[in-house]
């Protein structure tokens, strides 16, 4: 058996203005204190970006990614349970959802939605019905709020868009991590919402979502890394963080035949403005 390829080492891009992540996991990132969250953010600075948005997939990294909204003001948070873990959502978590997503720092609910892809591939990820009812939860929270909603969706295009519609979405819905076919940005971009970019918009294959993020309206765009997964092209692989979000900017902007430095000053107005910052 052949050795493993090993994982390449990503090198911190380029400055290029200011950028803000509108999609990260600190936790994840192993950020778990003030000291290490602040360490991450430095180093996304030493590359442009001047902001972040922080979301708990769980109630625990809920908690920890408004925790870090007081220990670095460069960071801001989303609030929710991640559809697999729609059973979690009891009445004391829905509660507790509900006190935190009203704090200032708080800009967004989500990460929200459906993911079909775990359901024949993880026993503990919840069945449809639970991540439905999940769903309609957290967008009448956005709702009575007046917060963005942001979406996670994994192999589920066409149940999401039916209920996002028969529920009656909120002012402003995201949809995190953009990775559907071109047909599913054209709706969406023709229902208002406002596309997310990852890193794997900058995978080769991925020619469909450089079209979408190409065609779309330059206000109803975001990039984000999703960290610490999508690490962006060349680094593909490798543990991601905010500081690398510049070379997805730079890919996008080539798509959109864009100067990087003007894309990467729209998105982060982008951000600023959906987050009411």
């Amino acid at each position: 058996m052949g050795k493993k390829k090993p994982r390449p080492t990503p090198i911190p891009p380029e400055p290029l203005g200011s950028l803000f992540d509108a999609h990260t996991h600190l936790w994840s990132c192993g950020a778990r204190t003030l000291d290490e969250v602040r360490a991450i953010m430095d180093r996304a600075v030493a590359t442009g970006v001047g902001m972040v948005c922080n979301v708990g997939d769980g109630i625990e990294e809920t908690r920890q990614a408004v925790a870090a909204t007081q220990w670095d003001e460069r960071v801001v948070a989303a609030v929710a349970v991640h559809p697999t873990k729609s059973q979690q959502l009891t009445d004391d978590v829905r509660a507790e959802l509900t006190e935190l997503a009203g704090h200032r720092r708080v800009v967004a609910i989500g990460e929200c939605g459906l993911d079909w892809y775990w359901l024949d591939k993880d026993e503990t990820t919840a069945d449809k019905d639970t991540q439905i009812e999940a769903l309609h939860w957290h967008i009448e929270l956005a709702k009575s709020l007046g917060k963005p909603l942001m979406i996670h969706n994994r192999e589920a295009d066409e149940d999401l868009m039916r209920e996002l519609a028969s529920a009656g979405e909120p002012d402003t819905v995201i949809l995190h991590c953009f990775s559907s076919p071109i047909e599913v940005a054209r709706e969406a971009l023709s229902r208002g919402y406002v596309l997310s970019f990852a890193g794997n918009s900058t995978f080769p294959a991925n020619e469909h979502l450089r079209q979408a993020c190409a065609e779309a309206p330059a206000e109803q765009i975001l990039i984000e890394t999703d960290a610490p997964f999508m690490t962006p092209v060349p680094f593909r692989g490798a543990r991601n963080e905010p500081q690398y979000i510049g070379y997805t900017a730079r890919e996008l902007a080539k798509a959109r035949e864009m100067d990087a430095e003007e894309f990467a000053s729209q998105v982060t107005i982008n951000a600023r403005r959906i987050y009411g910052l």
